[in-house]
Formats: structure tokens, sequence, C-alpha cells
């Protein structure tokens, strides 16, 4: 018997997809389908959880940049 997952569908730009993308890979808990370059498919439950990491990943992106580019 096939089992249904609630899902929320992400809509961004191709960078910010490449890290959701990227979080997933460490251990395929949030991601339930990859679309396409701009859009996948998170399970619903860990939505929350996914927007913390992806803020900081972000966080520690722009703290690179600021850090190098004060030359």
């Amino acid at each position: 018997m096939p089992r249904a997952i609630r899902g929320v569908l992400i809509e961004c730009d191709p960078a910010v997809k490449s890290i959701i993308v990227n979080i997933d890979s460490e251990n395929h808990d949030y991601i339930i389908e990859d679309l396409d370059e701009q859009r996948c498919v998170v399970k619903e439950t860990m939505v929350a959880q996914l927007k913390q990491k992806l803020d900081e990943k972000l966080r520690h992106t722009q703290d690179q940049q600021d850090g190098s580019g004060s030359d």
C-alpha cells in the first residue's frame, strides 16, 4: 500500500536551491522531490528546520563575503 507524505512546494532562485540541495545531501531528510532548478517539494514537517539551516548558511556566507571584501 503506498504511503503519502505531505509536502510544501519551495520556489527560489537557483543559487538558494543549490544550498537547499546541499543541506539535504547530508541526510536526505528534507527534499521529497527535486522538480527543476528553481522548485522542489520539501517535507511539511521539516520546513521550519530547513529555514533555520538555510538562514545559518546564508548568514555564514554573508559573513565571509563581508570579511573578504574589506581589504
